[in-house]
């Protein structure tokens, strides 16, 4: 499941055409790394790099709903981030998508409801 921030920049990374082309496709939100993914019908955002040793996922493969890494064959799970039993790794970090026309767009968390508040020193 992805959570919709409540606070969030919508940006567009791609257009639909481009994921019929690759169905894993590298593109920068901001200033973060991440992946499109076509799978079926559905399209899922996620960071690039794999959480256990940063392996660039662009290089995995995607099926039934898993991303599998390239380095260590672990899948995660389009639907939640979760990885495959065994790996000792957090989740992957999902992003909600908006497809708008022939643009597909990212919500990304604004930096400023994410920042936590630091009191002066």
């Amino acid at each position: 499941m992805v959570a919709e921030p409540a606070s969030a920049s919508e940006i567009v990374v791609c257009s639909v055409q481009a994921t019929i082309d690759a169905s894993i496709l590298p593109v920068r939100a901001g200033d973060q790394q991440l992946l499109i993914i076509r799978d079926g019908d559905r399209i899922v955002a996620c960071e690039r790099a794999c959480p256990h040793e940063q392996a660039d996922l662009v290089l995995g493969r995607c099926s039934g709903g898993k991303l599998f890494c390239p380095r260590h064959f672990a899948w995660f799970d389009l639907r939640d981030g979760k990885v495959s039993s065994g790996w000792n790794v957090r989740a992957l970090c999902l992003y909600a998508v908006v497809v708008r026309g022939h643009e597909i767009a990212v919500l990304m968390p604004n930096a400023t409801a994410t920042m936590k508040h630091q009191p002066p020193a």
